[in-house]
């Protein structure tokens, strides 16, 4: 054992020594030809190089210095500027989320601001550039399958809703451009009203004309011709004046009134059903402040002063309140450029306990438990709602509260003054149901007669008819006027100059289900009185964010639009840009249905 051991360590002593000679000898010929100045081969195939060139010295300082330095300014520049898509991307392709959407359906149910319509869309994808609606539009299209736009869904009916697919606009929210000499805005269809109105301050403009609220967005806010009031002003769709569209057939087309001027005027109001929408151009107006005077007048005031204020002043909104003998007269002015405001505030001066005396008074007496404590800081408008909750379907009881209601708009007359987007919205209330319709009412503004005008009798008929079958109708109803529209599918569609009234009749929903779904059934009677014996009568049409198809009895409903609208040539454009139905919904189905190849 020992002689083993001792044999093997003989050995590599041996080959060490024979390495060390060799490395040695190696290391002196190196020395001596150095010394010398020699260059050459050395033993094994060793070698030096010459020494360096000045320039090649200069190179290495350069090097020295600017390596460090640029080393640095890269690290300054990606901390500062990060990338908005790292290595490993945060969210996948569009393609492959739609993809992954069939081994994984969305769960996420999706409601209207109302809660009266809910789905579970299959597919719920969110996109966030126009390259991103490009990619889901071309794979729906691909498999021939349903992706409905949506945007903010406040409309009352379930037009943006849809259980196989929804592209959700809210990402698009950015402004592409703002024009302040010809007064114009292009901004990406998921921007929010308000939103822009806000953008738009610096530029010292703002939009023709406001809705009630400010939540919906720009693409929503015109593909259904939504509107503010003013007769001399269009809806909001009429303000476009260009806009892009993805659709499935033909990916993005841009449309304005000299390019493809047929399709522009049906793509202003398309529902989302012609293509996405992903940019709209408005036109603006400079930035403005309004007077605005709140006072109530009888009927009677009414129908001798109608064309006369309606001419009056730029903006007029009526609140109706039935089973009283008073209207909430609502009139905005410009105020004019070194004009003082006036001297009498809203409301004339009246604290808000006095304004809401009656409506107080009524719920501590009326409603078993009732305190001071307990209503204290609630508004108006939800004063409102928990009196009606009390028995919303009680025909006197609502009257009573509407009676109550009265008197707090006799208080609370007054001016106000501010800018446009600050006063022509107004709180809305709770959820409820809404039936909204618009008809004409004469050529021109001047053509309105001094006495019965058909939106007056309008009126008259629908508060004869709200008292004859003893509907329990609450306060408002509101009527609203604008200018005609040129898009083909707006209810206002129209001459420029014609005049058309839009009227909305409402009711508020209990929380309770079970109570929810009786006012539901209360409320499709009321609507039947409007679709029944006003619509025909004075060739009225629904506001498109307010169509209930299943309540109307399909072949009248087609006859109905049909007479207003060119049903035709839209479902002929819509079979050309999306031939596969890719964009359509429930909603559509029954309201424009596609024609059947």
């Amino acid at each position: 054992g020992s002689g083993g051991g001792s044999g093997s360590g003989s050995s590599s002593g041996g080959a060490l020594i024979g390495i060390g000679r060799r490395y040695s000898q190696g290391s002196e010929a190196v020395r001596r030809m150095v010394n010398a100045g020699q260059s050459g081969p050395l033993p094994g195939g060793m070698g030096v190089q010459a020494p360096p060139t000045k320039g090649r010295i200069a190179a290495g300082r350069f090097f020295q210095l600017f390596l460090p330095i640029a080393g640095t300014g890269i690290v300054v520049y990606s901390w500062t500027h990060p990338d908005k898509e790292g290595l490993v991307p945060s969210r996948l392709p569009p393609e492959l989320q739609y993809l992954a959407s069939r081994g994984q359906p969305n769960e996420e149910p999706v409601a209207n601001w109302s809660a009266t319509h809910e789905v579970t869309p299959a597919r719920w994808f969110h996109p966030e550039t126009t390259s991103d609606v490009e990619a889901f539009v071309r794979a729906a299209h691909s498999a021939q399958e349903r992706l409905r736009p949506t945007g903010s869904a406040l409309s009352p009916n379930g037009l943006c809703l849809s259980r196989d697919g929804m592209l959700s606009m809210g990402l698009l929210d950015k402004v592409v451009s703002v024009d302040a000499d010809k007064k114009q805005v292009t901004v990406q269809a998921g921007m929010r009203v308000q939103q822009l109105a806000d953008y738009l301050k610096p530029f010292g403009l703002t939009l023709q004309n406001y809705a009630s609220i400010r939540e919906q967005q720009i693409g929503g806010f015109t593909q259904v011709g939504a509107h503010g009031t003013g007769a001399t002003i269009p809806p909001a769709d009429d303000t476009v004046v260009a806009l892009k569209m993805v659709t499935p057939a033909f990916g993005t087309v841009k449309l304005s009134r000299k390019d493809e001027p047929e399709l522009f005027s049906l793509a202003k109001v398309g529902l989302g059903a012609l293509g996405v929408v992903t940019e709209v151009t408005l036109q603006c107006v400079p930035r403005h402040r309004l007077v605005e005077t709140t006072f109530t007048a009888s009927v009677a005031d009414v129908k001798k002063n109608h064309a006369k204020w309606l001419r009056q002043h730029r903006h007029l909104r009526y609140m109706w309140l039935p089973y009283t003998d008073s209207v909430v007269v609502v009139a905005c002015d410009p105020l004019r450029e070194g004009a003082q405001p006036p001297a009498a505030p809203a409301g004339g001066g009246v604290g808000d306990a006095e304004k809401l005396a009656a409506l107080r008074g009524l719920y501590l007496s009326k409603v078993p438990g009732a305190t001071e404590a307990g209503i204290e800081g609630l508004s108006f408008a939800e004063l409102r709602q928990a009196l009606l909750m009390v028995a919303p379907l009680d025909r006197d009881w609502v009257a009573t509260v509407n009676r109550a209601e009265e008197q707090f708009w006799q208080r609370n007359s007054g001016t106000r003054v501010g800018f446009s987007d600050e006063i022509l919205g107004f709180d809305c209330g709770g959820q409820q149901w809404v039936l909204e319709t618009a008809f004409p009412v004469a050529d021109s503004l001047d053509a309105v007669p001094s006495s019965g005008s058909k939106d007056i009798q309008y009126m008259e008929m629908l508060m004869a008819e709200i008292k004859r079958s003893k509907i329990p109708a609450p306060c408002p109803i509101e009527q609203r006027w604008t200018s005609g529209s040129s898009s083909a599918m707006s209810p206002a569609s129209g001459p420029p100059g014609s005049v058309h009234s839009w009227v909305g009749i409402i009711h508020y929903l209990p929380d309770d289900p079970k109570d929810r779904e009786a006012v539901t059934t209360a409320f499709r009677t009321y609507a039947g009185i409007v679709h029944d014996k006003l619509m025909p009568r004075f060739n009225a049409v629904w506001h498109w964010a307010k169509l209930e198809p299943e309540w109307v009895e399909p072949s009248r409903l087609a006859k109905r639009l049909a007479a207003r609208f060119p049903t035709r040539e839209f479902a002929k454009f819509r079979g050309l840009l999306d031939p596969h139905g890719v964009l359509g919904n429930e909603w559509l189905d029954k309201a424009l249905p596609l024609p059947k190849a």
